[in-house]
């Protein structure tokens, strides 16, 4: 049933958020970081050193937001996607991949709705920090180089912010829109993303079925969502650094800003090299990875079905 898919699909995006939040906000702050102003060098670099300047929960900035809007976001997603393939399949006879992409393709464009201010918000909070650091070395070693100097500047003291400041301040100045920066972006993401993900899991998960009629086993359906949500993660990598550089709203000392998708992509390539728009795609990778694999793990499960079945007896 649709409460069932909507239910499994957000406690699915709860459980996985809450693993890999901290090597989402890795891979954030790799892929905005621009060369001549590297904070980190790579994933463990930068989680040791977040952890070192804003503790442990430093590695969990933005993740309120993620987890208060990915319930809708996971449930759109798997629910469309089963609702596409629904209606495009002929009286019950196996899909054609065309008509798979076609669903998945359905369901990419769906969940850009939450998506796209989700992701807008998060990326503020997860970024924060690196900027913040940034600004104090560079306080630091201006301070160094002119310790001579009566009044030496302090080191600049990082103010936090909060989603609801973010949402407040976008909405006085841009309207709705200011929340849908980066809309064009992130279909050009997620569209693609559904259009390999689900045919590919489909497909996949279809191997370690024994009867076309019995369920494939959960460990099957876990390691379907792990493969295909990794191989669509790296495909379209690219498309996310894009897409994290426009929904920037604050930039490091000396980093470009960008007037859109063409001239953000002209910029990387000429400025940082085609390799930049692979940053961050391992980091996205083992984010993808488990958390599509949880997904499809809670949905063979049906964890949603199990509580709903229950209400009545507990009424009664």
């Amino acid at each position: 049933s649709l409460p069932a898919k909507l239910i499994n699909g957000g406690i699915a995006g709860l459980i996985g958020v809450t693993c890999v939040f901290p090597i989402d906000l890795a891979k954030t702050r790799l892929q905005n970081q621009q060369n001549g102003q590297r904070m980190y060098t790579s994933m463990s670099d930068c989680l040791i050193k977040t952890i070192r300047s804003e503790g442990y929960f430093g590695m969990y900035r933005g993740a309120a937001v993620n987890l208060t809007l990915v319930t809708p976001e996971k449930a759109i997603k798997l629910a469309a996607n089963d609702f596409f393939r629904h209606h495009l399949s002929k009286d019950g006879k196996k899909l054609t991949l065309l008509r798979e992409m076609l669903a998945g393709c359905g369901a990419g464009t769906c969940q850009v709705i939450v998506t796209t201010p989700m992701e807008m918000l998060k990326i503020q909070l997860q970024d924060a920090g690196r900027i913040a650091a940034q600004k104090k070395l560079m306080a630091a070693q201006a301070q160094l180089s002119s310790s001579s100097a009566v009044g030496a500047a302090e080191p600049a003291v990082e103010t936090r912010t909060t989603a609801m400041q973010i949402t407040r301040e976008l909405l006085r100045s841009k309207g709705i829109a200011g929340l849908y920066k980066g809309l064009g972006a992130t279909l050009l993401r997620d569209v693609p993303f559904s259009i390999v993900y689900f045919p590919l899991f489909a497909n996949l998960n279809k191997l370690g079925q024994k009867d076309p009629n019995v369920k494939a086993p959960f460990y099957v359906s876990f390691l379907s969502g792990c493969v295909a949500g990794s191989t669509a993660a790296v495909a379209v990598n690219p498309c996310d650094v894009i897409k994290t550089r426009l929904q920037s709203l604050q930039r490091g000392v000396n980093e470009d800003t960008y007037s859109g998708i063409l001239d953000c992509t002209k910029k990387i390539w000429q400025k940082e090299g085609p390799m930049a728009f692979l940053k961050g795609a391992y980091c996205r990778a083992l984010v993808i990875a488990p958390l599509f694999g949880i997904a499809q793990v809670v949905y063979f499960i049906g964890i949603a079905e199990f509580l709903l079945d229950m209400l009545p007896k507990h009424r009664a």
